[in-house]
């Protein structure tokens, strides 16, 4: 079993800056691509940004320039920092990662349980 757990979520003002966290535990042998993506209430939910392994990140034009992805591949953790926010940032912000895991010896594709973010004066 491996476990996504995030933390860093809540109420902020408009202009006001988050910085989201994203530990992956478990049954881990390698973590590949890591991101977050989010969903505003009555929508999809939609990537926000990825970083895989060796640092390459993607970026949803909406957040470009203004929320960066990084990690720490020794504790497979992934970061979101969050700088401008905005009204329409507001929505649960979910980890995702690619992990193979050690037993069995397979590539599985989690999801963090969701984190809250308000962006509102």
């Amino acid at each position: 079993q491996v476990q996504l757990v995030e933390s860093g979520g809540g109420l902020v003002q408009p202009g006001g800056s988050l910085r989201l966290s994203c530990a992956a535990s478990g049954n881990i042998f390698s973590v590949y691509a890591m991101g977050w993506y989010r969903q505003a209430p009555g929508k999809e939910r939609e990537l926000v940004a990825t970083m895989t392994k060796d640092g390459s990140t993607n970026y949803a034009d909406s957040v470009k320039g203004r929320f960066t992805i990084s990690r720490d591949n020794a504790r497979n953790t992934v970061y979101l920092q969050m700088n401008s926010l905005k009204p329409e940032d507001t929505a649960v912000y979910y980890c995702n990662a690619d992990v193979f895991t050690v037993v069995p010896p397979q590539l599985v594709n989690y999801w963090g349980q969701g984190t809250q973010v308000t962006v509102s004066s």
